[in-house]
């Protein structure tokens, strides 16, 4: 069974908040060496089809959840928990085959080099090939990470005001490379992360391994399996204590068996982590997810959003890292292009989702006691990165990952004190008993 529902930005939430983004269309600053480019909602209406209730709805870890961690070790994407991007425009096949004129760049007057002068940085796979299969997967999923990143960093610039994302391209030896954005020390954000990655290469044995342990056999030559990860991750730390963390992730996979049968899956999730407990802006958070999900079957925001507290759950602690949001991997059903359709419509809800709440805190009074509070809170977010996180682990662990980009999630400060303990009925109790005992939300 399937639904055919409407446009993402035809939801009550986003004509809720397009006005602020409207703002960032006419006056958005230039991020390092990135082009202002449209906002995300602005296009005219395209239908999409709806997801079905295939067996990644049903929650649980399977396949794609080792490969997850894969990803966030060898492609330096902080989390394997886990945008807000426009839809994207595939370019036309005819395009791929044209030749340049004389004296003329081949990208001149191209409709993927104009769309890729908006990104933060030009994509990690060459035009030329990405011109050479417009509807493949690998580049569609590709154009709507680096349109993500893009998007979600002019959102956060705009909203800071001060501070601009350093831009850090690197190389992977193995195969591939990455774009990792920065803003540090800004007016409203502490530190501020929008990192994609593009990979390629042979999984390890260890990789392998895990796959092979969640219940699939894969056929390997020559004791090496071909794989193609690539994901958007960020991490938002901002200052005031009441303008909560925030986290999302989406990413894609393909691994080729020996006898040339495709695996592929998609993974992500967005959540928040608030200091001190907001009921509007918890009820805001959840209901924009849960309206991005409904788009694809009402089943699927109340599955995602358990998966996702049962997922950031800090064990030693007895509590949760936040108060959630929606995690999935190993999406693999009904179709492909469903599944992209979904991760696309997911991407799309993150900053209608999150910019309101900032803007509405950044600016709010606070006291010591509650900047201690904050950088408590923020030792529980370290902990659980370090010690649970499976992408942190394994890419701590993995020769050729890139450390500073798989370390981008943590804070730039944090605090440990031995044995605090909030008093009772308190503001930081009242947050504690949440994260103990997870809420519903939109209900």
């Amino acid at each position: 069974m399937a639904l055919r529902l409407g446009r993402l930005g035809s939801g009550p939430w986003w004509r809720a908040v397009l006005g602020d983004y409207a703002q960032l269309r006419a006056a958005s600053p230039r991020c390092a060496s990135a082009r202002v480019c449209q906002l995300p909602g602005t296009a005219g209406p395209q239908p999409r089809r709806g997801l079905g209730y295939g067996p990644w709805a049903r929650g649980g870890s399977r396949l794609g959840t080792g490969l997850a961690a894969t990803l966030a070790g060898l492609a330096g994407l902080a989390a394997a928990a886990f945008g807000h991007v426009q839809r994207a425009e595939m370019v036309p096949k005819s395009s791929g085959a044209r030749s340049p004129s004389p004296g003329r760049r081949e990208e001149d007057g191209d409709e993927l080099a104009r769309r890729c002068s908006t990104f933060m940085s030009s994509p990690v796979t060459e035009l030329r090939e990405l011109r050479r299969r417009p509807e493949d997967m690998k580049t569609k999923m590709e154009l709507m990470i680096m349109e993500t990143q893009a998007q979600v960093c002019r959102a956060l610039a705009q909203v800071d005001g001060v501070a601009d994302f350093t831009v850090d391209r690197w190389e992977r030896k193995e195969g591939g490379g990455g774009i990792t954005c920065v803003l540090q020390d800004g007016r409203v954000f502490e530190k501020a992360g929008v990192s994609i990655s593009v990979v390629h290469g042979n999984l390890s044995e260890e990789a392998a391994n895990q796959m092979r342990g969640r219940g699939k056999t894969l056929k390997t030559k020559d004791s090496k399996l071909p794989f193609t990860a690539m994901g958007v991750s960020s991490v938002i730390h901002p200052k005031n204590p009441y303008a909560p963390t925030m986290h999302f992730n989406y990413r894609y996979f393909e691994v080729e068996e020996a006898d040339g049968n495709t695996h592929w899956w998609f993974g992500g999730g967005c959540d928040l982590t608030p200091t001190y407990l907001n009921q509007e802006d918890a009820v805001h958070f959840h209901r924009t997810l849960k309206e991005a999900c409904d788009q694809h079957g009402p089943d699927i925001y109340p599955k995602f959003k358990k998966w996702c507290d049962d997922y950031f759950f800090i064990v030693h602690r007895g509590e949760r890292r936040g108060i959630g949001g929606i995690f999935f991997d190993d999406l693999d059903s009904p179709s492909k292009e469903e599944a992209f359709s979904f991760v696309k419509t997911c991407a799309e809800a993150v900053v209608p989702s999150y910019v309101p709440i900032v803007k509405k805190h950044c600016d709010d009074s606070y006291t010591p006691r509650d900047k201690l509070w904050q950088q408590l809170r923020r030792g529980r977010y370290v902990e659980f990165n370090l010690l649970y996180d499976r992408g942190t682990k394994f890419g701590l662990f993995t020769p050729g990952s890139r450390i500073e980009s798989i370390l981008m999630s943590l804070p730039l400060t944090a605090r440990w004190e031995y044995m605090h303990s909030p008093p009772e009925n308190s503001k930081e109790a009242e947050i504690l008993e949440v994260l103990r005992h997870p809420k519903d939300w939109v209900h």
